[in-house]
C-alpha cells in the first residue's frame, strides 16, 4: 500500500468537504515561521513521517510565536527515523478541542468489501477493542461499494453520547465523506484519529485533526495527481536510489526487481554495512538471517527473481553499489522453475567489471544451470581487485555467510566508495560501429572486429555478421531492440576470451552521478 503524508491526506479530505485545520507543510525553519505568522496565534508543528506515536518521538510540539515554530521545525528537520531524515513538518493552527472521535475505513479482505470503525473516543488500541467486542462505544459499520455507508447505527450511537446534538449531522456527514474519499482515490485505508469537535470564535464544528491514508498499489497509476512516486509500502519517503530502482522495474518487466534501503550506517557492534542482493523471497529471507547472524548490517534489501534479464540484474547491482561505506557485497538466493542462473551471472559480472569492484563479493547462484553460472562469474571476475566467489544451491546460506565474513576480515576494513563506471576507449567514438537497443546502445571496437570477427560473431547469438570487415546486423534494427540479454552475454564472453570488443551501454536514469560517502 502506498502511503500519503498527513497533509496530503488532509488535502483529499478537504476536497470532499471535510473540514481540516488551516496550515501546510514546511521544509525549512523559515517556511515554518512564515506559516505560523500567516496563521496567527498558537500553532502545532508535526513531523511528516510514516510512523506512529509521533508525540513520544518528540515529533509534535506547540508554538506561541513564529520564532518558536521555527525552532521546533529546525529540531524536527534534523531528526532521523530509522536512518532516514525527516524532510517535512506540518504547521497548523492549534484547535480548541472539545470531543475526540476515531474514524477508520479499511478493506475487509474476508468480506471483500470496505468496512468502517467509529469510536466516540480517540486514542490507541481501538482496533483491538473493536475486535474483542468489549467496547460498546466502538461501532463497526459495513459499507456498500455502490450505496455507501448506512448511517442509522451511527446516528443511534450519537444520540446516546455527550456530543452536542447540533453537531451530530456534521459528524455523520464527515464519516460518510470518508467513504467517498476512499472510493474516489481507491484507498486501502483512511484513518482520522482524532476527528474532533471544536468550539471557538468561528463557531462549533467538526474537524479532521489528523489523517493517515494508504492507496492501493495497483490503482496508483490512475491517480497521478496524488504525487505517489513509488507504488509500494515503505516505512519512509522514497530515497533517490529507491526511485531509480522503481523506474527500472516499471520499464523492464522481465522478472521482478525490488529494492529498499534499510540502513545508511552500521552500529559500532556490527562487522560492517553490506550490500544485499537476494533472489527469491524465501531464499532471500534465509540469507538475510544468515548474514545477520554473522554480525553484519544490511544496507538494503534487493530481490531479482522470476527469470530476470541480465540488464535488470546489472542495474540492480549498480544501484546497490551506489551506496557508500559497504564492506562487502552478499548475494544469495535460489532460483526455481525456468530461471536460468547464468543470465544473472552475466549481469553481475558486467556490473563488477565496470565498477572495478574492490570489496569482497559472495554470490549464491542456486538453481538451473548453476554450474555454468558460477563458472561465468569466476572467469569474468578473475582480474578484479576484489575476491569474487560463487556458490551453488547445495551450499547452505550459513556456510556462505561464514565464508563472506572471512573474506571481509581478510580485506581489513576496505570500504566501498561509489564511482563512475569505466568504459572501453572505443565507446562513444565516431569511428566505432554502434546499434540502438530499447534502453541503451551496443558499441563495437572496429580494430578488435577486424582481428577477431569470427569469434565475436560466434558469441553474438546470431545478431551480428561480418560484412567486408565491418560489423553489421544479422537481424532487423527493430528485432535488435530487445536483445540486450544476448549482447550482454556476448560482451562478457568476449572479455573472458581476452577480446575487449563489445560493450553494452545501458541507460540508468537517476544514477548519472554516483553517491558520495
Amino acid at each position: 500500500m502506498a502511503r500519503l503524508h498527513e497533509y496530503q491526506g488532509k488535502s483529499l479530505l478537504a476536497r470532499e468537504g471535510i473540514a481540516v485545520p488551516r496550515g501546510g507543510p514546511a521544509r525549512s525553519p523559515e517556511d515554518a515561521a512564515k506559516l505560523a505568522r500567516e496563521l496567527g496565534g498558537r500553532v502545532v508543528i508535526k513531523i511528516q513521517a510514516w510512523t506512529t506515536n509521533r508525540k513520544a518521538l518528540s515529533g509534535v510540539a506547540f508554538a506561541q510565536t513564529p520564532e518558536e515554530a521555527s525552532d521546533h521545525a529546525r529540531r524536527m528537520l534534523a531528526m532521523t527515523l530509522g536512518n532516514f531524515p525527516v524532510r517535512e513538518v506540518l504547521v497548523e493552527e492549534a484547535l480548541a478541542i472539545k470531543d475526540e472521535l476515531f474514524v477508520s475505513l479499511f478493506i475487509d479482505d474476508r468480506k471483500r468489501a470496505p468496512g468502517m470503525l467509529v469510536s466516540l473516543s480517540g486514542g490507541s488500541g481501538i482496533e483491538e477493542r473493536a475486535h474483542s467486542g468489549g467496547d460498546s462505544a466502538v461501532l463497526r459499520l459495513d459499507c456498500d461499494v455502490n450505496r455507501g455507508l448506512d448511517t442509522t447505527p451511527l446516528r443511534r450511537l450519537l444520540a446516546s453520547s455527550a456530543i452536542a446534538k447540533d453537531l451530530h449531522e456534521q459528524v455523520v456527514d464527515a464519516v460518510s465523506k470518508v467513504f467517498l474519499v476512499a472510493k474516489k482515490n481507491e484507498a486501502r485505508s483512511v484513518e482520522i484519529n482524532p476527528l474532533v469537535t471544536v468550539a471557538d470564535a468561528r463557531g462549533a464544528r467538526v474537524v479532521a485533526a489528523d489523517c493517515r491514508m494508504t492507496i492501493d498499489d495497483y490503482a496508483v497509476y490512475r491517480h497521478p495527481d496524488l504525487g505517489i512516486e513509488i507504488a509500494r509500502e515503505l516505512d519512509h519517503p522514497p530515497t533517490p536510489l529507491e526511485k531509480a530502482a522503481y523506474a527500472i522495474e516499471q520499464a523492464d518487466h522481465r522478472g521482478t526487481f525490488f529494492f529498499a534501503q534499510m540502513n545508511t550506517a552500521a552500529p559500532a557492534s556490527s562487522k560492517g554495512l553490506i550490500g544485499f542482493h537476494g533472489a527469491g523471497g524465501g531464499g532471500s529471507m534465509m540469507s538475510m538471517d544468515a548474514i545477520a547472524n554473522e554480525g553484519f548490517t544490511v544496507a538494503n534489501f534487493c530481490d531479482t527473481s522470476g527469470n530476470p534479464s541480465p540488464a535488470k540484474v546489472y542495474r540492480a547491482a549498480r544501484i546497490i553499489l551506489s551506496q557508500p561505506g559497504l564492506v562487502g557485497y552478499f548475494g544469495s538466493g535460489s532460483g526455481v522453475a525456468n530461471q536460468e542462473q547464468y543470465w544473472s551471472a552475466y549481469g553481475l559480472a558486467k556490473a563488477f567489471w565496470e565498477l572495478s569492484i574492490d570489496i569482497p563479493v559472495v554470490i549464491r547462484l542456486g538453481g538451473n544451470a548453476e554450474d555454468r553460472a558460477v563458472d561465468i562469474l569466476h572467469a569474468a571476475c578473475k582480474g578484479l581487485p576484489a575476491r569474487v566467489e560463487g556458490y551453488r544451491k547445495t551450499d547452505p546460506p550459513a556456510q556462505i555467510a561464514a565464508s563472506f565474513a572471512t573474506l571481509v576480515r581478510e580485506a581489513a576494513g576496505t570500504a566501498w566508495k561509489p564511482r563512475a563506471p569505466r568504459r572501453p576507449a572505443f565507446v562513444g567514438s565516431p569511428s566505432s560501429p554502434n546499434f540502438v537497443l530499447r534502453a541503451g546502445r551496443v558499441w563495437i571496437d572496429p580494430a578488435a572486429w577486424k582481428q577477431h570477427a569470427p569469434k565475436i560473431v560466434a558469441r553474438a547469438s546470431g545478431l551480428l555478421k561480418d560484412t567486408g570487415g565491418t560489423p553489421a546486423l544479422a537481424v532487423t534494427a527493430e528485432e535488435l531492440l530487445t536483445k540486450d540479454s544476448e549482447l550482454i552475454a556476448c560482451e562478457v564472453e568476449c572479455r573472458r576470451d581476452g577480446i575487449d570488443a563489445v560493450f553494452v551501454d545501458l541507460d540508468l536514469p537517476g544514477l548519472e552521478q554516483p553517491m558520495q560517502s
